[in-house]
């Protein structure tokens, strides 16, 4: 156990069983998580600063959480979807004490793909429409209806998309082609681009536009301030609906309860995953009782085998329990600060360092190959990372075509400062060792 022939085998039988879904596997095998670390078969820890996949908001392994899931597994674990309990309606509840007027009815599944899916399934229900508009950088989910609303990654070879599927320009401040005289980002022009373009492909038929506040997988687009109310006017203008698809972005992780707040916007339709369960299956749709209505009346139907499951609707109720007793928005908020002040000092440092962006516990830092061109610096980025998992950080890098290697920073919100250190000097070794082994200091 922990040997490199042991490890050789494990990774030899992962060969011939497991089916490969074009992600390639990290070359670390993890035997243990707690809290913000992992453990490999060596018992070496590694800094877990990607939440595993983004997910684990309150750390891996939480006592509460574990002490919920033991609680729940023994006594009332799953039940026909038609039967509702307890955990399901406290969830409801508690969820709605957080949900801003008039969004209060809920519904609980277990991934990001599912609720974006069926999210955009109301919008089409309750519209009679069918166009659904989504960002150029957009991941909303890989099945079929969430995967023709994602443009960043997955469309390659996958047949015909749902009919109607429009992109708008993904605001990149850092690479964007629309400048003003002084050279500052014009994304207003830019908007008003977009919507040129979609009211001229459109065939009058558009439901809804989804959206995420922080495009993550896309890069960490943080859109800029205004640009949601200005989303939400437009739409209002065209009869659509904005369906928020906040996966990474709610229950607290940019320093707000909802990345929407920071724009004073509210959608009419919120998905809810990833950090709702804290790193269990766990997913939300939230809409107003005016939408629910509309969509029973138009006859829609959601059933899925976990539909509103009582143990993980258990473990979400857990979870809202604490972020709201610890103030866990604060201390994203904070930490999150000291994240950022970390990162701009290596940015000063490290010639390689383009851009840094973000909100609370979800910082981007996006690697480039050349000062002058700002060429995109994947290969460098990936080499940084590789050697942050050797000095025992492990830091999420997206390389994606159109942009360089970003990597996405998500801790658990429960990090202390002294973590917070600890990845930043990690970080900080890796560019040094790789820019002096390649000569580009």
């Amino acid at each position: 156990m922990g040997s490199i022939d042991s490890t050789t085998a494990f990774f030899r039988r992962a060969d011939k069983y497991l089916m490969s879904t074009g992600v390639p596997y990290s070359p670390v095998v993890i035997t243990k998580a707690k809290g913000t670390r992992l453990y490999d078969a060596n018992n070496r820890q590694i800094l877990d600063f990607t939440s595993g996949q983004m997910s684990s908001l309150l750390g891996h392994s939480h006592p509460e959480i574990v002490a919920v899931v033991q609680k729940y597994v023994a006594e009332l674990d799953h039940l026909i979807s038609n039967m509702i309990t307890h955990p399901v309606v406290d969830l409801a509840e508690r969820l709605a004490r957080f949900l801003p007027a008039p969004l209060e009815k809920s519904f609980f599944l277990n991934t990001g793909s599912e609720s974006t899916e069926a999210a955009i399934k109301m919008a089409k229900c309750y519209t009679g429409k069918f166009e659904i508009v989504a960002f150029a950088a957009s991941y909303h989910g890989l099945t079929q209806g969430a995967g023709s609303a994602t443009y960043s990654a997955g469309r390659r070879r996958g047949g015909p998309c749902m009919p109607g599927q429009l992109a708008f320009p993904a605001p990149y401040a850092y690479r964007s082609p629309f400048r003003k005289p002084d050279g500052s980002y014009d994304w207003e022009t830019e908007m008003d681009y977009g919507w040129s373009m979609l009211d001229r492909q459109s065939v009058g038929s558009l439901a809804a536009f989804i959206i995420e506040p922080i495009l993550s997988t896309g890069g960490i687009l943080d859109l800029p301030h205004g640009y949601l109310p200005r989303v939400v006017a437009e739409c209002k203008k065209r009869g659509m609906l904005v369906i928020m698809d906040e996966a990474q972005t709610g229950v607290g992780r940019t320093g707000q309860m909802f990345a929407f707040e920071h724009d004073g916007v509210v959608p009419d339709i919120l998905a809810l995953s990833k950090t709702l369960g804290c790193g269990l299956p766990l997913a939300s749709v939230s809409t107003t009782a005016e939408i629910e209505r509309g969509c029973k009346e138009a006859g829609f139907l959601w059933l899925t085998t976990h539909l509103n499951d009582p143990l993980t609707a258990a473990v979400g109720n857990k979870v809202l329990e604490i972020v709201e007793r610890d103030n866990i928005c604060q201390r994203a908020a904070e930490r999150g600060a000291q994240l950022r002040r970390g990162l701009d000092k290596l940015q000063k440092k490290y010639w390689c360092i383009g851009d840094i962006r973000g909100r609370g516990l979800l910082q981007g830092v996006e690697i480039i190959a050349d000062c002058e061109t700002r060429a995109p610096g994947p290969e460098l980025g990936q080499a940084v990372s590789d050697r942050a998992m050797v000095c025992g950080l492990s830091c999420n890098l997206v390389n994606l075509p159109g942009m360089g290697g970003v990597f996405r920073l998500a801790p658990p919100v429960t990090v202390t400062g002294k973590e917070i250190e600890e990845g930043l000097k990690i970080l900080d070794e890796a560019f040094h060792y790789v820019l002096n082994q390649r000569n580009l200091v």
